[in-house]
């Protein structure tokens, strides 16, 4: 009898920083690992640079990670120095992650090697979801009228982005993830998507139903004529199917609320299970309700930092913050009934305030560690990628604001109409946004005692939407306080400038999320 091989291997494409390949590469905790990536495939220059990375990490044993790594991620030595000291793990590294793109490079021939005739392995990935996102959907096709602009050549300005979004290719970037499941008929697939995937329309028409379909025909949906051909039913992790039918499932079934599975964040996204239909189950588990920590139990033991001020000011964070009182806004909250208790908060906050150090960097130095094992690494000795933004003196002023207001209002982040005049943001729509319009929560304080509100891409572009729930931090999160929300561990390195970090970080797939779906389908294969 042939022994059986010690690992399932893993195929991850779209894989960006490498969330999903992390969670099934951690399966179980401990030796004995179930689960190998043979090949994670990512486009992005810099999240392309992260999987390497990590990838480099997983050639060794967990409690045998060499310190050069720590050397390297600390910024003492060079890539290129841990690598020579390294050659054949980093070469497997390298192997492991490439920077490939799907459709304009072979990838499915490489899949095909590295598996080796492998008939029990797993695909893993995402299809980039820009066109599906709710946002991204309404940047895409909506708009305002234009100063001067008549009604006509406004209609005919918003027909012709809808009709470029409808052309979008991103819509069907799926299909290239299908096509490699036509090539090698995987006995699973996981595919992870936005929530706005189920409600996304190309010339007027659901593109989910069509997904599903295509997703479980692929020969069909492919116009193809394989020698072997499968079909696949497409499960849910998160709803079990009535009378044990699963295609009496809805769309909105197959969507997974990641504060439901014991991640920091109200995170909602679909993920698909896709199983072949020569493996005859019975019955599929789905993912055990978890309670979520909170924000402060995720975030408050990494090291506190201040701010910086954009531009040449060279006051400190204090000294920004104790020059509120001679703002006009100041005198406003006494004329506004309900903001003067919040008034009170910030006068106790502003006499409590010091210098939290300084604000960070790509390393900092600390003793106090997150005690969840999932977290802890022994040998790191601090924190990676924690360096504070710098922010406008009317930024971090609406920060400590809304930082103490959510004190005095526990469970409630104000909102524009929430503010004082004087202190609103100086943007064109925010009359629209006072009186209850598009983005009134454009400065959101993440709740210290609730899960986190979903870490997105947009991190990356400035920091309004996560402002630290501390006044006397008063900023926005730094890349591992939005990494630790995401779960990911806190030796894993991101690398790139910092908003490159952010983005990777916004657009991954919380690992711990996926660890536990990595249990489901170890059980499944």
């Amino acid at each position: 009898m042939p022994r059986k091989p010690k690992y399932i291997p893993v195929i991850d494409l779209f894989a960006g920083p490498g969330g999903l390949g992390e969670g099934f590469s951690r399966w179980p905790m401990g030796k004995d690992k179930q689960f190998k990536i043979l090949l994670s495939v990512e486009k992005d220059r810099y999240a392309h640079q992260t999987l390497t990375l990590r990838a480099f990490f997983r050639q060794f044993e967990e409690c045998q990670v060499p310190n050069a790594y720590y050397e390297y991620v600390k910024g003492k030595i060079s890539l290129d120095e841990l690598f020579s000291q390294f050659p054949e793990q980093a070469l497997a590294a390298q192997e492991e992650a490439q920077q490939l793109t799907l459709g304009q490079h072979d990838v499915s021939s490489l899949i095909g090697r590295r598996l080796n005739g492998r008939k029990n392995w797993v695909l893993i990935g995402g299809p980039p979801c820009q066109a599906y996102s709710l946002v991204g959907r309404s940047r895409m096709t909506g708009g305002t009228k234009l100063e001067g602009e008549s009604e006509e050549d406004f209609q005919r300005r918003i027909h012709q982005r809808r009709s470029q979004f409808d052309q979008d290719h991103r819509h069907h970037l799926y299909k290239e993830y299908l096509k490699i499941i036509g090539d090698h008929w995987p006995p699973v697939f996981v595919m992870e998507n936005v929530k706005g995937i189920l409600s996304a329309k190309v010339n007027g028409e659901l593109i989910f139903p069509q997904i599903l379909q295509d997703l479980s025909s692929p020969a069909k949906a492919l116009n193809r004529r394989p020698r072997i051909k499968y079909e696949y039913k497409i499960y849910s992790f998160s709803t079990e199917a009535l009378d044990g039918d699963w295609t009496r499932l809805s769309p909105s079934d197959y969507l997974i609320r990641s504060e439901k599975y014991g991640i920091p964040q109200a995170r909602h996204r679909v993920i698909l299970f896709g199983v072949r239909s020569d493996k005859k189950l019975r019955d599929i588990p789905v993912l055990a309700k978890l309670e979520p920590s909170t924000v402060r139990e995720t975030i408050g033991t990494l090291p506190k930092l201040a701010a910086g001020l954009t531009g040449r000011s060279k006051d400190s964070q204090v000294e920004v913050l104790g020059s509120i009182k001679s703002a006009d806004w100041w005198m406003e909250l006494n004329e506004i009934p309900e903001l003067r208790s919040v008034k009170r908060r910030m006068e106790n906050e502003l006499g409590q305030l010091k210098v939290h150090g300084n604000g960070g960097g790509r390393f900092v130095k600390s003793l106090r560690m997150h005690s969840d094992e999932w977290f802890y690494d022994p040998h790191l000795g601090g924190t990676l990628n924690h360096e504070a933004r710098d922010h406008m003196k009317e930024d971090l002023w609406r920060y400590f604001f809304c930082s103490c207001y959510a004190k005095e209002f526990p469970g409630k982040s104000p909102k524009l109409k929430d503010f004082p005049d004087s202190l609103l943001p100086a943007h064109k729509n925010v009359g629209e946004a006072v009186s209850g319009g598009k983005f009134g929560d454009r400065f959101r304080v993440q709740l210290e005692n609730r899960a986190a509100t979903t870490v997105t891409s947009h991190i990356s572009k400035d920091g309004h939407y996560f402002i630290h729930y501390d006044p006397r931090q008063c900023r926005s999160l730094t890349v591992r306080e939005a990494a630790r929300l995401q779960t990911f561990p806190d030796n894993y390195f991101f690398e790139g400038p910092r908003t490159a970090q952010f983005h990777q970080v916004g657009n991954a797939v919380p690992p711990r999320l996926a660890y536990q779906i990595a249990g489901i389908v170890a059980g499944i294969i």
